[in-house]
């Protein structure tokens, strides 16, 4: 599985690194814009991401922006939405507001708040049909 997580706090990039690293190759962007050059970047490659876990407050572009540039991307590549990759949004937000945003605007697969659990991601991951081997 390739995993790449996008998050500008270096503590929680490295908290979710630790917890994904046994579940394929994981990759780090630490804000919206290199995680869009990223995503770009293993498409061009033939080798897309599986998981991408995404923070929304972050400098340069926002989680919300980068993921739908990222949909954009898929778009205009002719992805089918069920082939889309699974995006889970991490954020200390709660509310209602960045909630509709990440779901009906960018498209995201699903939503943890922070502080992550790993029982809770490896949930989530499963329920996404993601292989947890």
């Amino acid at each position: 599985m390739r995993i790449l997580i996008v998050d500008d706090d270096f503590t929680s990039r490295k908290i979710l690194q630790k917890m994904l690293a046994q579940y394929g190759s994981v990759d780090v962007a630490t804000d919206g814009e290199e995680g869009v050059a990223a995503f770009h970047s293993a498409l061009k490659e033939g080798e897309a991401y599986d998981l991408i876990t995404m923070d929304i407050i972050m400098p340069n572009m926002d989680g919300q922006k980068c993921l739908q540039e990222i949909r954009q991307i898929e778009k205009e590549r002719g992805v089918d939405p069920k082939d889309a990759v699974k995006v889970i949004m991490v954020s200390g937000l709660s509310n209602n507001e960045a909630l509709h945003d990440a779901f009906f605007l960018g498209a995201a697969t699903s939503y943890i708040t922070k502080p992550i659990s790993k029982e809770v991601l490896l949930n989530e991951m499963s329920s996404l049909g993601l292989v947890l081997s």
